[in-house]
């Protein structure tokens, strides 16, 4: 932060569905230990009545859990849910965006002049804006809406998992500033998460939204019985196109950052659910019955894949990217997913390519 800003730092969490809820336990966790931030961490809740007729916010704030998006696990006394955004925000200089990625532009246009200055912020969002001139990741969408520097977090977190504290490990990809990514590394780190900083913020945030397609085309795999073999072929097709995808897009791209990482959580789980059913029921009615109101996010990202593909005429450097896509849609049979792996194109030409825009 500024030099002016010698005081305590303070949290507000935009996003209160599942990775909301665990992302403000684990930091309301480290502020009522950590000297430098104000213990309290605001979270917007977008409001909802519950079955029982109380409001979303008041439950969170009487039972400390998020009965409707994590329940059963205490959230921490210093979790404050607010549902009005303005006022959720309006004290924070360090901004956690965790809400599914069709919300953020209208949410960050809510914000425009509503902050404090010298914000900053970082996104947990897998998800990309397609715009005709290519596609916008959310952390640049922030940045350019807000006009306050952004970091990314991603990794192969399942939110249930982190919020039980098993181990799990997430990289921040950070532009330039260095000193803002290591003061969000320690407000993210505990015993059982963590997280290393990277200065390439499009292929951390690609290879974390890009895995989510992957994800659906091993759980298509798992749900089609072929064995760990076919599965593993697949995986290592997957984190070839993920890079070749991000460095044509943005050549700046380290190779590194795209480490074998495991694919696993709710994307795989209703894929599989999907190939089991023979792609009779749409993934739609898989999410309403297997999600209980949280999104599943490969499917959108694997159309917004597949509209960038399209509108370069890339498709066919990308088959795995482009068929899960196809198969999300009901075009193709699940079984296509192993079909077109026999004539994977040869990405090697994905080096010094030049950027879309």
């Amino acid at each position: 932060m500024e030099n002016g800003h010698a005081g305590k730092h303070r949290v507000a969490v935009i996003g209160s569905g599942n990775w909301g809820s665990v992302a403000s336990r684990l930091l309301a966790s480290n502020t009522a230990k950590l000297p430098s931030f104000h213990d309290e961490v605001r979270m917007w809740v977008f409001e909802e009545t519950l079955p029982t007729g109380e409001k979303l916010s008041e439950s969170i704030n009487q039972a400390h859990e998020n009965c409707k998006y994590l329940p059963g696990i205490k959230l921490g006394t210093n979790v404050i849910a607010d549902p009005d955004l303005e006022s959720a925000v309006k004290d924070a200089d360090m901004l956690v965006f965790v809400t599914p990625h069709q919300f953020v532009e209208g949410i960050c246009k809510k914000l425009v002049g509503k902050l404090r200055p010298g914000v900053e912020a970082i996104s947990l969002i897998k998800g990309m804006e397609v715009k005709m001139e290519g596609p916008c990741m959310i952390s640049k969408l922030i940045t350019n809406t807000l006009g306050i520097n952004c970091c990314v977090l991603m990794g192969a977190n399942i939110a249930n998992e982190i919020a039980v504290e098993k181990f799990s490990e997430a990289t921040i990809g950070y532009r330039e500033d260095k000193e803002a990514a290591n003061r969000w590394a320690k407000l993210f780190t505990t015993p059982y998460f963590l997280v290393a900083i990277v200065e390439d913020i499009e292929g951390v945030e690609l290879c974390g939204t890009l895995k989510n397609v992957v994800a659906i085309a091993a759980g298509l795999v798992d749900g089609l019985d072929m064995g760990n073999n076919t599965k593993a072929a697949i995986m290592r097709i997957g984190l070839r196109e993920m890079r070749a995808f991000s460095k044509l897009l943005f050549p700046s791209v380290r190779d590194n950052t795209f480490f074998e990482s495991c694919v696993g959580g709710r994307n795989r789980r209703v894929a599989e659910a999907f190939a089991r059913n023979g792609g009779k029921r749409s993934f739609d009615e898989l999410e309403a019955e297997m999600l209980h109101g949280q999104k599943l996010q490969g499917v959108s990202t694997a159309r917004e894949v597949y509209e960038v593909l399209t509108y370069h005429g890339w498709q066919e450097l990308f088959p795995l990217l482009s068929t899960v896509h196809e198969i999300c849609i009901g075009q193709l049979p699940p079984t296509s997913i192993v079909e077109y792996s026999e004539h994977t194109p040869n990405l090697s030409f994905v080096g010094g390519s030049t950027p879309c825009y």
